[in-house]
């Protein structure tokens, strides 16, 4: 766990001083706990998650992608999908990976638009 100060000057670190890009890992991706309790001190924790969580998937395929090169490859050439760099092995927060989703209705009515827009907005609020 950490305190806000020190995710700060870190992260503000691995972006060679640029302020927005500290305020958006922070406020968007920055691993949280339920509480609100600060769980990672860098993007570069954020990466480690990443790709531990993506070689955890890869070992159940023929040939897989090794953890390193995964860490590689995030630190210097992948940048995921916002709904990956927050949602990928993290336990604290139920989320989706995809950034894009269809959704549609077989119920033309009333109702049907009701319950289509109680099931957009659960969505959106993930």
């Amino acid at each position: 766990m950490y305190k806000l100060e020190d995710v700060r000057k870190e992260t503000l670190k691995y972006f060679k001083g640029n302020e927005l890009a500290t305020n958006i890992w922070i406020d968007k991706y920055c691993l949280k706990s339920k509480e609100g309790t600060y769980l990672e001190l860098s993007p570069y924790d954020m990466n480690i998650r990443i790709a531990a969580e993506l070689a955890r998937i890869e070992a159940n395929y023929p040939n897989p992608i090794k953890y390193e090169e995964l860490v590689e490859l995030l630190e210097e050439y992948i940048i995921p999908g916002g709904s990956i760099l927050y949602g990928a092995g993290n336990n604290h927060s139920i989320s989706s990976l995809a950034n894009c989703f269809v959704i549609g209705t077989d119920d033309d009515s009333y109702g049907g638009i009701c319950t289509m827009d109680q099931e957009q907005v659960q969505l959106m609020k993930r």
